[in-house]
């Protein structure tokens, strides 16, 4: 391979990507109303030479190079979360700008530019025969992702009966090479009580005073320490190796939280006991931690076992239609994964980069400092779609993508042109340098 001549190719595309990644943000594209964003995409996708673009029944869209067996998939979320209140923009959302170096609009970072520097390394693979024998490049653009993360792998693996031999994750990494996040998932819990008049509440049982001890006990979790001592041992345990034979790895990703994201109740009216009270949890998981546990950890503590039968820990689900119709329905749970520093689709990234760019991250003048004062390898703050494609269907992910993480569902959201061409031509010479 010729790096330079590779790196110059990208170069030579960064107006063609600008005006792609514009062509997709100037249309609204939240969860579940993304058929504009993929329809952009498929037409790009048929004009740049792709061999075949397909729409499957959920609105995925996927595109191929090549035609081998073997499969090495690139995955954009090419739908987004809204713009919030509109005053906290200093331009159009949607409409967007452009300068020299950047590309301002909802999406640019989160996550629409990964779908066009994908598009645009597939391209530089086929016109350069960098495309190995026997080996089909997978650019897809997924849906739904911001309102279920995994949900379309789910799908694709499963119902399109698509597993590729690894995925690049496309989510923005600030210049750096990402192998792992946090799981996540959603857990509510419902507390019963018994109405009665507010002038004489001991005839009743109020349920936001039972869900208030257990919401002591949950704030526990979250900031006790681990001591021999403590009863309600904090989440931080799960760093000690005493408590997780994965503890290295959770020491790597950063340990869980729960916090409290929802509150609920009922009650006859203003002047009555409640009768029922409900919260949500948002529960980031760590290595070493599973649905079952974290179901377990928050039915074990002192004031639910208190309540008794009273109390229910459940666990969310989704099924709402994408915007073909399609429901799939799913638990809302979102697995850790994390992949080996040594594994050989990590080392491939790592290789792939430093043929081309050296051993540091690099990035705008606004960006670079930030960004070298961070290892080359690490590690996502949020959730991707690699929870369903590593962490619940064992599939080698890896994360490499334009854009930065402090953008994502921030008001005046921008990338940087750079960063579109660094990741083209890093995907360009991924699946060779991986083969080799």
């Amino acid at each position: 391979m010729d790096v330079n001549k590779i790196k110059e190719a990208a170069q030579s595309y960064q107006e063609d990507m600008t005006a792609f990644l514009r062509a997709i943000v100037k249309n609204p594209g939240e969860s579940c109303d993304e058929k504009a964003h993929i329809t952009t995409i498929a037409e790009e996708m048929k004009k740049v030479g792709f061999d075949e673009v397909t729409i499957d029944p959920q609105g995925n869209v996927i595109g191929y190079m090549g035609t081998g067996s073997k499969i090495i998939a690139f995955d954009a979320h090419i739908d987004t979360v809204g713009i919030g209140n509109i005053s906290n923009w200093e331009f159009d959302p949607y409409e967007g700008y452009e300068t020299d170096t950047e590309i301002g609009g909802r999406g640019t970072s989160d996550q629409c530019g990964g779908i066009v520097s994908s598009v645009y390394g597939a391209k530089i693979m086929k016109e350069m025969n960098l495309i190995p024998k026997d080996t089909k490049i997978m650019v897809v653009g997924t849906v739904q992702e911001e309102d279920c993360d995994g949900l379309c792998w789910q799908y694709i693996i499963n119902e399109d009966k698509i597993r590729p031999e690894f995925v690049v994750s496309t989510e923005p990494t600030d210049g750096g090479i990402y192998r792992g996040q946090r799981g996540r998932m959603e857990i509510r819990v419902d507390v019963k009580g018994i109405s009665c008049h507010g002038s004489a509440p001991e005839r009743g049982d109020n349920a936001i005073y039972k869900m208030s001890d257990i919401l002591q006990d949950i704030r526990s979790l979250n900031e006790n320490d681990a001591d021999d001592t403590t009863e309600i041992k904090g989440l931080v345990k799960m760093l000690d190796e005493k408590y997780n034979p994965e503890w290295e790895e959770a020491n790597f990703l950063g340990r869980g939280t729960v916090t409290v994201s929802q509150i609920f109740y009922t009650s006859p009216s203003r002047c009555a006991v409640a009768d029922s009270c409900a919260i949500s949890l948002d529960r980031r998981m760590t290595a070493g931690e599973t649905w079952e546990s974290c179901l377990d950890e928050i039915r074990n503590l002192p004031n639910v076992k208190k309540y008794g039968d009273d109390v229910v820990v459940s666990m969310y689900n989704y099924d709402r239609p994408s915007y073909t119709g399609c429901v799939y329905e799913i638990e809302c749970y979102f697995p850790t994964w994390v992949i080996p520093k040594t594994h050989e689709v990590t080392k491939a990234l790592e290789g792939a980069y430093t043929s081309l760019y050296g051993d540091k991250r690099i990035g705008s003048a606004e960006t670079a400092a930030m960004r070298q004062a961070r290892p080359l390898t690490d590690k996502w703050t949020f959730s991707t779609n690699g929870v369903s494609i590593m962490g619940r269907n064992g599939i080698p992910c890896i994360g490499f993508g334009p854009g930065a993480e402090a953008q994502a569902h921030a008001p005046n959201e921008k990338t940087w042109k750079q960063d579109l061409v660094t990741c083209a031509a890093v995907y360009a010479v991924l699946p060779i340098n991986y083969i080799k």
